[in-house]
Protein backbone atom coordinates (compact mmCIF):
# COMPACT_ATOMS: atom_id res chain seq x y z
CA UNK A 1 0.00 0.00 0.00
CA UNK A 2 1.07 3.27 -1.03
CA UNK A 3 1.04 6.19 0.70
CA UNK A 4 1.26 10.38 -0.17
CA UNK A 5 2.48 10.73 3.72
CA UNK A 6 4.99 12.39 4.28
CA UNK A 7 5.90 13.22 0.19
CA UNK A 8 6.06 17.01 0.50
CA UNK A 9 8.12 17.78 3.43
CA UNK A 10 9.82 20.77 1.87
CA UNK A 11 9.32 23.42 -0.41
CA UNK A 12 11.91 22.45 -3.54
CA UNK A 13 11.60 22.22 -7.14
CA UNK A 14 10.01 19.61 -7.92
CA UNK A 15 9.07 19.90 -11.30
CA UNK A 16 5.47 20.99 -11.53
CA UNK A 17 6.15 23.69 -13.40
CA UNK A 18 5.49 25.73 -10.53
CA UNK A 19 1.96 23.67 -9.38
CA UNK A 20 4.10 22.96 -5.76
CA UNK A 21 2.28 21.41 -3.22
CA UNK A 22 2.69 21.97 0.30
CA UNK A 23 2.11 19.27 3.00
CA UNK A 24 0.93 19.59 6.41
CA UNK A 25 3.80 20.35 8.58
CA UNK A 26 4.98 23.46 5.74
CA UNK A 27 1.24 24.59 5.61
CA UNK A 28 1.18 24.84 9.71
CA UNK A 29 4.18 27.31 9.46
CA UNK A 30 2.23 29.44 6.66
CA UNK A 31 -0.18 30.35 8.89
CA UNK A 32 1.62 30.67 12.05
CA UNK A 33 3.81 32.93 10.06
CA UNK A 34 0.54 34.78 8.56
CA UNK A 35 -0.59 35.41 12.17
CA UNK A 36 2.26 36.67 13.64
CA UNK A 37 2.45 39.13 10.40
CA UNK A 38 -1.43 40.35 10.88
CA UNK A 39 -0.63 40.78 14.63
CA UNK A 40 1.94 43.69 13.03
CA UNK A 41 -1.03 44.97 11.17
CA UNK A 42 -3.52 45.04 13.63
CA UNK A 43 -1.05 47.31 15.68
CA UNK A 44 -0.58 49.11 13.17
CA UNK A 45 -4.32 49.14 13.10
CA UNK A 46 -4.98 48.00 9.68
CA UNK A 47 -7.91 46.15 8.76
CA UNK A 48 -8.09 43.63 7.23
CA UNK A 49 -10.38 42.18 4.01
CA UNK A 50 -10.95 39.74 1.47
CA UNK A 51 -11.04 41.45 -1.55
CA UNK A 52 -12.14 39.68 -5.34
CA UNK A 53 -9.60 37.30 -6.68
CA UNK A 54 -9.50 38.94 -10.38
CA UNK A 55 -9.11 42.34 -11.19
CA UNK A 56 -10.63 44.40 -13.98
CA UNK A 57 -8.24 45.36 -17.51
CA UNK A 58 -9.49 48.79 -17.30
CA UNK A 59 -8.08 49.29 -13.66
CA UNK A 60 -4.52 47.81 -14.72
CA UNK A 61 -4.36 49.55 -18.18
CA UNK A 62 -4.95 52.46 -15.99
CA UNK A 63 -2.00 52.29 -13.82
CA UNK A 64 0.37 51.43 -17.18
CA UNK A 65 0.76 47.35 -15.72
CA UNK A 66 0.69 45.90 -19.33
CA UNK A 67 3.48 48.50 -20.33
CA UNK A 68 5.42 47.80 -17.39
CA UNK A 69 4.52 44.43 -16.77
CA UNK A 70 3.65 42.59 -20.17
CA UNK A 71 5.72 39.46 -19.19
CA UNK A 72 3.46 38.85 -16.03
CA UNK A 73 0.07 39.03 -17.24
CA UNK A 74 -2.27 35.79 -16.96
CA UNK A 75 -5.79 37.03 -18.57
CA UNK A 76 -8.52 34.96 -17.31
CA UNK A 77 -10.47 33.79 -20.39
CA UNK A 78 -14.26 31.91 -21.28
CA UNK A 79 -14.35 29.39 -23.37
CA UNK A 80 -16.88 29.46 -26.29
CA UNK A 81 -18.50 26.16 -26.15
CA UNK A 82 -19.08 26.30 -29.70
CA UNK A 83 -15.61 26.52 -30.43
CA UNK A 84 -14.13 24.34 -28.04
CA UNK A 85 -15.81 21.48 -28.79
CA UNK A 86 -14.68 21.84 -32.68
CA UNK A 87 -11.29 22.36 -31.29
CA UNK A 88 -11.69 18.77 -29.20
CA UNK A 89 -12.57 16.97 -32.22
CA UNK A 90 -9.41 17.82 -33.98
CA UNK A 91 -6.89 18.23 -31.37
CA UNK A 92 -4.83 15.81 -29.82
CA UNK A 93 -5.91 14.60 -26.59
CA UNK A 94 -5.30 14.84 -23.15
CA UNK A 95 -4.70 19.07 -23.92
CA UNK A 96 -2.05 20.09 -23.57
CA UNK A 97 -3.57 23.90 -23.68
CA UNK A 98 -7.16 25.12 -24.45
CA UNK A 99 -6.38 26.86 -27.84
CA UNK A 100 -6.55 30.47 -28.05
CA UNK A 101 -9.23 30.10 -30.98
CA UNK A 102 -11.71 28.46 -28.47
CA UNK A 103 -11.51 31.08 -25.98
CA UNK A 104 -13.41 34.90 -25.73
CA UNK A 105 -11.56 38.44 -25.03
CA UNK A 106 -10.22 38.10 -21.38
CA UNK A 107 -12.44 40.49 -19.13
CA UNK A 108 -10.61 39.66 -16.29
CA UNK A 109 -6.81 39.35 -15.35
CA UNK A 110 -5.45 37.49 -12.10
CA UNK A 111 -3.93 39.53 -10.05
CA UNK A 112 0.40 39.42 -9.74
CA UNK A 113 0.49 41.76 -6.23
CA UNK A 114 -1.80 41.57 -3.38
CA UNK A 115 -1.83 45.10 -3.18
CA UNK A 116 -3.94 46.38 -6.48
CA UNK A 117 -7.09 44.68 -4.95
CA UNK A 118 -7.12 47.30 -2.01
CA UNK A 119 -6.17 49.96 -4.89
CA UNK A 120 -8.98 48.89 -7.13
CA UNK A 121 -11.53 49.06 -4.30
CA UNK A 122 -10.32 52.66 -3.02
CA UNK A 123 -10.24 54.19 -6.60
CA UNK A 124 -12.33 57.39 -6.56
CA UNK A 125 -12.69 57.36 -2.84
CA UNK A 126 -11.58 60.07 -0.14
CA UNK A 127 -9.47 58.60 2.60
CA UNK A 128 -8.90 60.43 5.88
CA UNK A 129 -6.59 62.86 6.34
CA UNK A 130 -4.57 60.34 9.26
CA UNK A 131 -4.26 57.61 6.54
CA UNK A 132 -5.82 54.64 7.05
CA UNK A 133 -3.69 51.19 7.17
CA UNK A 134 -5.22 47.78 5.00
CA UNK A 135 -3.99 44.07 4.99
CA UNK A 136 -5.14 40.92 2.61
CA UNK A 137 -3.88 37.82 1.89
CA UNK A 138 -3.62 36.97 -1.30
CA UNK A 139 -3.11 34.37 -3.90
CA UNK A 140 -1.00 36.15 -6.76
CA UNK A 141 0.22 34.69 -10.36
CA UNK A 142 3.11 35.39 -12.04
CA UNK A 143 3.92 34.16 -15.20
CA UNK A 144 7.74 34.32 -15.54
CA UNK A 145 9.61 32.44 -17.81
CA UNK A 146 10.53 29.57 -16.22
CA UNK A 147 8.79 28.20 -13.71
CA UNK A 148 9.39 26.29 -10.42
CA UNK A 149 10.84 25.94 -6.46
CA UNK A 150 10.50 29.16 -4.02
CA UNK A 151 12.49 31.18 -6.63
CA UNK A 152 9.53 30.99 -9.21
CA UNK A 153 6.38 30.01 -8.15
CA UNK A 154 3.62 30.39 -11.02
CA UNK A 155 0.90 31.13 -7.72
CA UNK A 156 1.85 31.95 -4.40
CA UNK A 157 0.43 33.51 -1.41
CA UNK A 158 1.29 37.49 -0.41
CA UNK A 159 0.09 38.92 3.08
CA UNK A 160 0.25 42.65 2.17
CA UNK A 161 0.16 45.35 4.56
CA UNK A 162 -0.61 49.42 3.47
CA UNK A 163 -0.82 52.37 4.66
CA UNK A 164 -2.84 55.06 2.02
CA UNK A 165 -2.94 58.85 3.90
CA UNK A 166 -0.05 60.93 3.71
CA UNK A 167 3.70 60.83 2.70
CA UNK A 168 4.86 61.47 6.06
CA UNK A 169 2.15 58.66 7.18
CA UNK A 170 3.32 56.67 4.15
CA UNK A 171 7.11 56.48 4.92
CA UNK A 172 6.87 55.84 8.62
CA UNK A 173 4.99 52.93 7.96
CA UNK A 174 7.77 51.58 5.37
CA UNK A 175 10.37 52.79 7.42
CA UNK A 176 8.68 50.93 10.14
CA UNK A 177 8.36 47.50 8.89
CA UNK A 178 11.31 47.10 7.22
CA UNK A 179 12.68 47.26 10.66
CA UNK A 180 10.44 44.99 12.12
CA UNK A 181 11.01 42.28 8.99
CA UNK A 182 15.52 42.94 9.61
CA UNK A 183 14.90 42.11 13.40
CA UNK A 184 12.76 39.27 12.71
CA UNK A 185 14.92 37.67 10.85
CA UNK A 186 17.52 38.26 13.08
CA UNK A 187 15.82 36.52 16.07
CA UNK A 188 15.22 33.46 13.70
CA UNK A 189 18.86 33.43 12.79
CA UNK A 190 18.31 34.84 9.12
CA UNK A 191 21.32 35.73 6.85
CA UNK A 192 18.87 38.17 5.50
CA UNK A 193 19.85 41.47 3.63
CA UNK A 194 18.13 44.29 1.66
CA UNK A 195 18.39 44.97 -2.28
CA UNK A 196 16.95 47.54 -4.29
CA UNK A 197 14.77 46.01 -6.73
CA UNK A 198 14.89 45.99 -10.35
CA UNK A 199 11.34 45.38 -10.97
CA UNK A 200 10.34 46.29 -15.26
CA UNK A 201 8.25 49.17 -13.51
CA UNK A 202 11.54 50.63 -13.39
CA UNK A 203 12.88 51.14 -17.19
CA UNK A 204 16.22 51.13 -16.71
CA UNK A 205 17.33 53.76 -19.70
CA UNK A 206 14.50 56.41 -17.99
CA UNK A 207 15.08 58.86 -15.23
CA UNK A 208 12.42 57.34 -12.59
CA UNK A 209 15.57 54.52 -12.76
CA UNK A 210 18.07 57.04 -11.82
CA UNK A 211 16.07 58.12 -9.11
CA UNK A 212 15.35 54.72 -8.08
CA UNK A 213 19.17 54.06 -7.24
CA UNK A 214 19.10 57.38 -5.70
CA UNK A 215 16.01 56.75 -3.44
CA UNK A 216 15.16 52.99 -2.94
CA UNK A 217 11.40 53.15 -3.78
CA UNK A 218 11.36 49.18 -3.41
CA UNK A 219 13.60 47.17 -1.08
CA UNK A 220 13.96 43.49 -1.10
CA UNK A 221 14.54 41.25 1.56
CA UNK A 222 16.56 38.29 0.20
CA UNK A 223 17.40 35.05 2.00
CA UNK A 224 20.32 32.96 0.46
CA UNK A 225 19.45 33.77 -2.37
CA UNK A 226 15.38 34.19 -2.01
CA UNK A 227 13.33 37.33 -2.52
CA UNK A 228 11.08 36.50 0.77
CA UNK A 229 9.18 40.05 0.93
CA UNK A 230 9.56 43.92 -0.15
CA UNK A 231 9.12 46.86 1.65
CA UNK A 232 7.54 49.55 -1.47
CA UNK A 233 7.23 53.40 -1.85
CA UNK A 234 4.68 54.26 -3.96
CA UNK A 235 4.76 57.96 -3.41
CA UNK A 236 1.28 59.35 -5.19
CA UNK A 237 1.10 57.32 -8.07
CA UNK A 238 -1.61 54.72 -7.08
CA UNK A 239 -3.40 58.16 -5.32
CA UNK A 240 -3.07 60.09 -8.99
CA UNK A 241 -3.86 56.87 -11.10
CA UNK A 242 -6.84 56.02 -8.86
CA UNK A 243 -8.37 59.30 -7.91
CA UNK A 244 -7.79 58.14 -4.26
CA UNK A 245 -7.45 61.72 -2.76
CA UNK A 246 -7.03 62.77 1.28
CA UNK A 247 -9.58 65.71 2.06
CA UNK A 248 -8.27 68.98 1.05
CA UNK A 249 -8.15 67.19 -2.33
CA UNK A 250 -4.17 66.16 -3.27
CA UNK A 251 -3.59 63.11 -4.28
CA UNK A 252 -2.93 60.35 -1.66
CA UNK A 253 0.33 58.87 -0.84
CA UNK A 254 0.96 54.98 -0.19
CA UNK A 255 3.80 52.29 1.26
CA UNK A 256 3.11 48.62 1.62
CA UNK A 257 5.50 45.76 3.02
CA UNK A 258 4.82 42.34 1.44
CA UNK A 259 5.70 38.78 2.20
CA UNK A 260 5.85 35.98 -0.09
CA UNK A 261 4.62 33.26 2.57
CA UNK A 262 5.74 30.38 0.43
CA UNK A 263 9.55 31.76 0.24
CA UNK A 264 9.48 32.51 3.85
CA UNK A 265 8.57 28.54 4.73
CA UNK A 266 10.98 27.38 2.01
CA UNK A 267 13.89 29.44 4.32
CA UNK A 268 12.50 28.71 7.65
CA UNK A 269 12.28 25.45 6.80
CA UNK A 270 16.04 25.33 5.91
CA UNK A 271 16.84 27.31 8.67
CA UNK A 272 15.22 25.21 11.20
CA UNK A 273 15.72 21.63 9.55
CA UNK A 274 12.10 20.98 9.15
CA UNK A 275 8.93 22.89 8.91
CA UNK A 276 7.52 21.80 12.50
CA UNK A 277 10.70 23.20 14.41
CA UNK A 278 10.57 26.56 11.97
CA UNK A 279 7.08 26.71 13.19
CA UNK A 280 7.96 26.56 17.00
CA UNK A 281 10.62 29.07 16.57
CA UNK A 282 7.58 31.40 15.21
CA UNK A 283 5.18 30.75 18.11
CA UNK A 284 7.91 31.82 20.97
CA UNK A 285 7.81 35.37 19.17
CA UNK A 286 3.92 35.49 19.50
Amino acid sequence: MTTTQGVYDRVDDRGNDGLDVLGPGELRLLRELDALILTWAEEAGALERRYPFLLRPDFLDGLGHFEDFPHLGLPVSAADPERLLKSLRIAERPLASVPAEALDDARYVLPSAACHAIFQSLAGRTVPAEGAAHTTLATCFRNEERHGGPRRPLAFSMREIVHVGTAEGAREHVARFKERVLALGARLGLDMRTEVATDPFFDRTASRAIMQLLFPVKEEFVVDGVTVGSVDHHGDFFGERCGIRLPDGTAARSGCVAFGLERWVHVLTARFGGAGAAAEAILKLR
